[in-house]
Parts: structure tokens; C-alpha cells; sequence
């Protein structure tokens, strides 16, 4: 038997803040964050200003963040690539945000879609968002009763989101690269 996975690592929100280099922790196991490849940041970096200059005009009590930690528990964090939250933010995203966008690439693929995917349904996070920029185009979950329920496919279309007291429209044709 293999020792190392009989005995797994678990670390801490504590350890976390101590590392160097871009982390998640994820039920305490260190999970390593990718380079992002210029294509994906341009991606993030389009979804970000354009919520950014709609959420001034239409809903200025909510904001919308880039790369910030979210503590989620003593032994979980994670960094959601975009996220619209109507909560305060400090330093760190510390209350589930209303929308998380997750820009997908080959190597974060299977954790974005099912872990973290799963861990976003369980914290209560309304909207989940798959960007696929090498597909052009983006799967948008709606968390219901029963969890998340895919209820739209975008490429070069609208969607509105419902956030608290205010709807957010989303133009997916402006954040293709």
C-alpha cells in the first residue's frame, strides 16, 4: 500500500496564508494553481471589465472581483477566476458570492467541473459559470433545491443574471478573444 495516500497531507487556512506562489486548498489537500496562458487571462481580464463598467450603471452595490481568495472553511480555499459579489469584501471573499466564473483550460478542466463545481453548489453560490475559451463558449449553471441545473449554453449571446435587487445582462460576444 502506498503510505502517502493512506496518509494523506491536511493543512489548514493557516498553512495556506503562510505559502508562497498561487494556491487552493480544497478539504485541506494543496492543490497548485496553473500558469495561466495569455489566451485565458485575456479572457478573465474581458469578463472582468465588462462587469465591471455594467455593474456601476446597474447595480452599483454589488461588485465584481478577479483572483481573490475565498475561504470557504478552516481547511478550504479557493480562488474563483471572476466573481460578482453584494456583500462587503475585505482583503478576502469570506460569504459565497452571487456569480463565480470559472475560465477553463486543459489542465484545470476536471477540477473546475466536478470538485469545484460541487464545492460552489454545496456553499450556496447562486450562478456558476464555465467559460470555454478554446470552445468559445460558456456553460451557466443555476443552483435550484436539487443543486446545480445547466439552464443555458452561451457563445455569442445574452444572459441576465438576478442578483439581489438588481439583474445583471451579460454579453458573452465581448469576451472572446
Amino acid at each position: 500500500m502506498h503510505l502517502a495516500l493512506k496518509y494523506p497531507p491536511r493543512y489548514t487556512v493557516e498553512d495556506y496564508l503562510k505559502w508562497e506562489g498561487n494556491w487552493e486548498l480544497i478539504e485541506g489537500i494543496p492543490y497548485a494553481l496553473a500558469s495561466q496562458s495569455f489566451k485565458h487571462q485575456r479572457v478573465v481580464g474581458k469578463i472582468f471589465r465588462y462587469l465591471d463598467e455594467v455593474l456601476e450603471k446597474e447595480c452599483p452595490y454589488c461588485v465584481v472581483g478577479i483572483d481573490t481568495d475565498y475561504i470557504v472553511s478552516e481547511d478550504t480555499v479557493l480562488r474563483p477566476d471572476v466573481f460578482i459579489t453584494c456583500e462587503e469584501v475585505g482583503d478576502k471573499l469570506l460569504k459565497p458570492p452571487n456569480v463565480v466564473f470559472e475560465v477553463i483550460s486543459p489542465s484545470t478542466r476536471e477540477k473546475n467541473e466536478k470538485l469545484k463545481k460541487e464545492l460552489y453548489e454545496n456553499e450556496g453560490v447562486p450562478y456558476l459559470v464555465l467559460v470555454y475559451p478554446d470552445l468559445t463558449k460558456a456553460r451557466i449553471y443555476k443552483l435550484t433545491e436539487r443543486g446545480y441545473k445547466k439552464i443555458f449554453d452561451a457563445v455569442r449571446d445574452k444572459f441576465t443574471f438576478e442578483l439581489k435587487g438588481c439583474k445583471v445582462e451579460f454579453d458573452f460576444s465581448k469576451i472572446w478573444v
